[in-house]
């Protein structure tokens, strides 16, 4: 077996080429693990956000919140089911809520987009994930004041804490930013029910039911009972089955970045095989001479295909490293189910960076493979011939 310092000896020795290619491959995998990064960010928003004991009660034959009406009368006989969890007041996790959807500009001149209004009472809290406020402090009912996250009030004019919110000609003045598990509540505007039903003109207006079950037996007979019972006859959706069928927008960026991924790759493949190529050529005698010293030819091909992962593999770890910068960056994209934009963060965790590692290695593989061939291939005269 050839030692591995004849392989990092050659490494060093050709550090140009060597450098050139780590950073090729470093490009390529930067690339493509800030898109996997941007997926499992999408995916984590939309993941968190349901809980599995959780349903969201909507109008018979609607299928998201802003085209459901339910009565206020109605919401309270769902509020009264039995089986339904209560928090530590003994108030029933039971939260009746008013959705609207406005189209308002970005900041910076970025246009306009759908934003998302949510009129819900302090039960609706107790629902989301991990809510806390983080600046600022939690609107006061009855005084037209409201709360949104941190993102968007980045992305949005008149959201950030001071400002005002124009919704049908009623200010709503934004006192504080919440979070909610980087779920996808990061992505809405909170006001209190009455006061946002009252500006819109739609006094004791409900879109939704949203509540919890004590245990999975108690959701499933409530779900029968809130589709099935002459009473209700309502639509009870699972909260989680209902984000994830929101993640159409996760899958488009996931399409185009394993397409983008693929042609990178493959770009990168030969920028490797352009490097082991031209040590090919310019390092016959070294074969020539490994040949006659008695080495075999399986020895030789792996000396080179290792060669090839090594300067591919330390280029995925340079570009995994470079992207470090971007985790929990905010950013967004539209959500084609609601028809509003949704704000996540980067994520990259271990299986982000993974990804990124086994592709370098397959470009390693595949990028060293044909020219560790043509090496084997070399007879040793000829070898020993060429310069």
């Amino acid at each position: 077996m050839i030692p591995l310092k004849y392989n990092l000896r050659n490494l060093r020795v050709r550090w140009v080429t060597t450098l050139m290619t780590v950073l090729a491959t470093g490009l390529v995998v930067w690339a493509t693990v800030l898109t996997f990064g941007l997926t499992d960010g999408l995916d984590h928003a939309l993941r968190v956000t349901g809980d599995p004991l959780d349903l969201m009660v909507l109008r018979k034959g609607a299928n998201d919140e802003t085209s459901s009406t339910i009565t206020p009368d109605m919401a309270r006989q769902i509020a009264a089911l039995p089986g339904i969890a209560a928090d530590g007041q003994g108030t029933a996790l039971s939260s009746a809520e008013f959705v609207t959807i406005l189209t308002k500009p970005r900041r910076d001149g970025g246009g306009t987009t759908n934003l998302i209004v949510r009129g819900l009472t302090d039960v609706g809290r107790a629902l989301r994930p991990a809510f806390q406020i983080v600046e600022g402090r939690d609107l006061t009912p009855g005084v037209n004041e409201a709360i949104t996250s941190r993102q968007m009030a980045g992305r949005f004019e008149n959201l950030r804490i001071g400002e005002s919110l124009d919704i049908n000609q009623v200010q709503f003045r934004i006192v504080g930013y919440f979070e909610a598990g980087g779920s996808a509540a990061e992505s809405e505007v909170w006001a209190d029910l009455r006061d946002l039903t009252g500006a819109r003109r739609q006094q004791g207006a409900i879109s939704i039911v949203q509540l919890r079950a004590v245990d999975a037996a108690a959701k499933k007979s409530l779900t029968d009972t809130l589709r099935d019972d002459e009473q209700f006859k309502l639509n009870p959706l699972d909260e989680v089955e209902f984000y994830e069928n929101q993640s159409s927008a996760s899958i488009a960026i996931k399409v185009v970045g394993y397409i983008i991924g693929l042609f990178l790759t493959f770009g990168a493949m030969f920028a490797a095989a352009n490097t082991m190529y031209a040590a090919v050529a310019s390092r016959g005698r070294e074969i020539g001479t490994l040949r006659a010293l008695g080495f075999r030819r399986h020895s030789i091909l792996t000396s080179f295909m290792l060669e090839s992962v090594v300067i591919c593999l330390l280029g995925g770890l340079l570009g995994c490293l470079a992207t470090l910068p971007f985790n929990g960056l905010s950013t967004g994209t539209a959500n084609w189910a609601t028809f509003s934009e949704i704000t996540f963060a980067f994520r990259f965790g271990p299986a982000v960076f993974l990804r990124g590692l086994v592709m370098a290695l397959t470009m390693g593989l595949l990028g060293g493979l044909f020219p560790a061939i043509h090496a084997v291939r070399l007879k040793i005269v000829d070898a020993l011939r060429s310069r």
